[in-house]
């Protein structure tokens, strides 16, 4: 019975988010309506959603997403040459669970994991 899942994850300023996702990580804007607040942005087969909650301290956020992907060597690279920091304890290699992954932040500290079977 289910069929998709979108995460909602905090941003503090729609502008600034939509901007990190759109220039550094290659995803558009999903659908034609501006919503007060709200942001809805695609890449490929995956959306995230973004509410704004505009008081969230950084540092304090635990947001956190988990993406799978088919070409993580690719997808990696590719935010290499955007220049997207690639999180401290995050760079590309082989867990022990058996993922490929690697991890970046975005503006509003939000984790996005990006994980590959092995």
């Amino acid at each position: 019975m289910l069929i998709d899942i979108n995460p909602k994850l905090p941003m503090r300023n729609k502008t600034v988010t939509l901007e990190f996702y759109k220039n550094q990580l290659g995803f558009r804007v999903f659908g034609s309506a501006d919503f007060d607040g709200y942001l809805m942005m695609e890449k490929d087969q995956i959306q995230i959603h973004f509410f704004e909650f505009k008081s969230i301290d950084p540092k304090e956020n635990y947001g956190q997403v988990y993406i799978r992907t088919d070409n993580i060597n690719e997808l990696y690279q590719s935010f290499l040459d955007t220049k997207t920091s690639i999180h401290p304890d995050g760079r590309l290699e082989i867990k022990p669970w058996g993922q490929k992954e690697f991890s970046i932040l975005d503006p509003d500290n939000n984790l996005l994991t990006f994980g590959q079977s092995m």
